[in-house]
């Protein structure tokens, strides 16, 4: 018998929304010429209790509250860790990057909280209506954060591109909702999966599918959905980038992996070939994309369309090796992007002063700490033995090998080496002599705030790269609670359209 009250099963989601709501009560009656940064660790004081409270929720016994509309297992509670995790990070950066006078400070501060409430409702919910709505607190969220350089004619346009095709992409995950529903009779994850485990499948379903799929790979900036990516990050501030590229793309993911393996198993042999397609789209484009780029942030953007690719291929492995694969990558890509997001965002500025690879040349030698660290994010991002990069992208490769998908396998491997050019060819800016006319003539001194999120995301990466074997476990303890499929002739069955 559950015996756990409800309200802890929703304890880091309850901190930061009443961490959300003090900012915006408190920031208004300040006096004009109090620092706004103080809201700024007010929400990082929110974080780590809310973290603190994750931590808890590992310690408890797995059961649901609130009518079973909510979850605490251990996949949940991972991606509850993971994603406070990130908000830290992003919080840190946005302190070093912003001045006291910038204007709006409390309320992007309460965004990001309120957006992050969002994201761990997500990763938790075993009803697909709450799903969406959780999935809408993120999403509102973002899309206000990616136009937060008012002044600026991309910030706006990013964010209006941003609404519009993510309003887009809802409409397309809710009507699959519907549809499912029509099928079943039900939204609840599990009771979807008990109906259509027992009976023929309705088309209904197979459409609804089709639709949630297409309105998930919006958020994850899957190919062929993947065009909002580039344009949004080029116009969103830095540590905004650092936290739309890493945290609602884990809860999409986590609510991706949920919905395939949770509710909707008995319809593997329809949704492996939509992945599988869509993972060699992503990778493929995303790397393909990067290499025309001159802009450092538009390169990284298409990078994360390609790592997009290499989380869905883990999908199609059908066994709980193939889940705890997809969620340490998802682990891995967090620590290095929100870590080369910090240097990206302190090196250029609020404003992005440094848009182009050029700028970066000679970074190295007015910063050799800021040049050293993003050398190494971009290592890791290649995927070099020791990092966390590697052995993310040895999990997936092995999950997908064992299962058979072999030309899966060759596809990414081929992607990889194309995207070592482009990381490299960062790299070597960094490390090269800067001209007289270098836009990178001083760099201004690092807060503690930005120092402490590059120890965190450093310090993360490694043990991700020397000793995995802690985030291994959890991420395995996570994917135990979804059975292996099986599936006929796989790489067969991945070709194949339905």
């Amino acid at each position: 018998m559950n015996t756990t009250p409800d309200i802890l099963r929703i304890l880091p989601e309850i901190i930061l929304a009443i961490t959300g709501v003090l900012i915006m009560l408190i920031e208004p009656v300040l006096p004009p010429t109090t620092n706004r940064k103080s809201m700024g660790w007010l929400a990082v004081v929110g974080v780590l209790a809310a973290l603190a409270a994750s931590l808890y929720q590992y310690q408890l016994p797995s059961g649901t509250a609130f009518f079973g509309f909510v979850e605490t297992t251990p996949f949940s509670v991972f991606f509850h860790i993971l994603i406070c995790g990130i908000l830290l990070a992003s919080l840190l950066i946005g302190l070093d990057a912003m001045s006291a006078t910038t204007s709006g400070l409390g309320e992007y501060f309460a965004l990001a909280c309120f957006g992050t409430v969002g994201m761990l409702l997500m990763t938790s919910s075993d009803e697909l209506l709450l799903i969406f709505i959780s999935l809408e607190i993120s999403s509102i969220s973002t899309y206000i954060l990616a136009g937060f350089r008012r002044k600026s004619a991309k910030g706006p346009e990013a964010a209006l591109k941003y609404f519009l095709l993510g309003s887009f992409a809802t409409a397309f995950f809710l009507y699959g909702i519907a549809l499912i529903f029509g099928a079943t009779g039900t939204t609840t994850v599990y009771d979807i999966a008990a109906k259509l485990g027992s009976s023929p499948t309705p088309l209904l379903a197979v459409v609804g599918l089709g639709m949630i799929i297409v309105g998930l790979g919006f958020k994850v900036s899957a190919a062929p959905f993947q065009v909002w990516t580039p344009d949004v990050y080029e116009g969103a501030p830095s540590p905004v980038v650092a936290l739309m590229s890493t945290a609602p793309k884990a809860a999409a993911f986590a609510v991706l992996l949920r919905i395939l393996y949770g509710a909707l198993p008995a319809l593997h042999n329809h949704w492996i070939p939509i992945v599988w397609w869509l993972s060699v789209l992503s990778m493929t484009i995303g790397n393909l994309g990067a290499l025309r780029q001159k802009n450092v942030k538009r390169l990284l953007a298409y990078s994360s369309i390609a790592h997009a690719g290499y989380i869905l291929a883990a999908f199609v492995a059908l066994s709980p090796d193939g889940i705890a694969a997809a969620s340490f990558y998802v682990v891995s890509y967090a620590a290095m992007n929100v870590g080369i997001f910090a240097v990206v965002s302190h090196a250029g500025g609020f404003d992005d002063h440094l848009a182009l690879i050029d700028d970066y040349r000679g970074l190295a030698y007015r910063s050799p700490l800021l040049g050293a660290t993003m050398a190494f994010f971009l290592i890791s991002l290649i995927g070099i033995p020791f990092t966390g990069g590697f052995f993310g992208k040895f999990y997936v490769f092995s999950a997908v090998l064992h299962s058979g998908f072999i030309w899966l396998a060759v596809i990414g491997f081929i992607n990889s080496g194309i995207a070592a050019f482009y990381y490299l060819r960062v790299a070597t800016a960094i490390y090269s002599k800067a001209p007289d006319s270098s836009p990178i003539a001083s760099v201004p001194r690092a807060s503690a705030s930005l120092l402490f999120a590059l120890f965190l995301t450093v310090v993360a990466t490694l043990i991700l790269g020397i000793v995995p074997g802690r985030i291994l476990a959890m991420a395995k303890g996570g994917a135990s609670a979804y059975p292996s499929l099986s599936s006929p002739a796989p790489e067969a069955t991945a070709q194949t359209t339905h």
